[in-house]
């Protein structure tokens, strides 16, 4: 029995839709009716499509491993392209960033400078008024206070030349970490409720096969996936902004 065959087989007896399926693993229903039928072309590549295999697996109620195994048996390492490792199933959408009106900026401006104009014509008035008596009054003399410029927190150091990854899932999650040449240096599952880190030294592609099911820093800051489906981020230390979606 092929893998799509036991995958459908699994889902059927499990009482579960395509749909449902779908809505559970976050994975389009054509690709969830593709692999059932044999096709893990819609997946865009190799890793893409073992991380959906664990998914639907998962869902279904059978062991991923055992299927894995023979879709890696029969699609031997080397058959992806280097342009799929770092391109990611669904296009990511950035927002871009608003235009500033000038007409705001010149409203703010003209307010300014009205409140400004008061101000002088109020302290004026009060400096012209009579004093309501003829003894001076004496003024204590009082010594400005030196100002205190609080230092700001020092942030936690990252070593020159390294990156610090931090993943936390929310919900189970396929990752998976691959060299420039698309050798696989890493794959597995993280728990829900884990907490992993690694230290990368090397440029790497990192596959997550769950985007919104976890929290990801890269040296402490929040990396924001908007994405449902399968993400690369390519991890490069020796750059001042080392993360990018590929």
């Amino acid at each position: 029995m092929s893998i799509g065959d036991t995958l459908a087989e699994a889902r059927r007896q499990a009482g579960l839709t395509i749909s449902q399926v779908s809505q559970q693993t976050r994975i389009r229903e054509s690709i969830v009716r593709a692999i059932e039928q044999g096709d893990f072309s819609p997946c865009g590549g190799d890793f893409y499509a073992r991380g959906h295999i664990r998914s639907i697996a998962e869902v279904v109620g059978v062991d991923p491993v055992p299927l894995v195994r023979e879709y890696d048996e029969e699609h031997p390492p080397g058959s992806m392209r280097a342009s799929q490792i770092f391109e990611p199933a669904t296009p990511i959408k950035i927002r871009e960033p608003r235009n500033f009106h000038f007409g705001r900026v010149l409203a703010v401006a003209l307010l300014a400078v009205i409140g400004f104009g008061v101000y002088h014509l109020v302290s004026t008035n009060r400096s012209q008024q009579p004093a309501a008596n003829a003894a001076a009054t004496v003024r204590p003399v009082t010594t400005p206070k030196p100002k205190v410029t609080a230092k700001p927190a020092a942030h936690a150091t990252v070593p020159k030349g390294e990156t610090i990854i931090k993943l936390t899932a929310v919900t189970d999650c396929w990752v998976g970490f691959n060299s420039p040449n698309g050798q696989s240096l890493y794959q597995g599952t993280v728990a829900a409720g884990q907490t992993m880190t690694w230290h990368e030294k090397h440029p790497v592609s990192m596959v997550i096969g769950n985007p919104p099911g976890v929290k990801l820093t890269v040296n402490g800051k929040a990396q924001h996936m908007h994405t449902i489906n399968v993400v690369t981020l390519n991890i490069n230390p020796s750059h001042s902004n080392p993360v990018t979606v590929g």
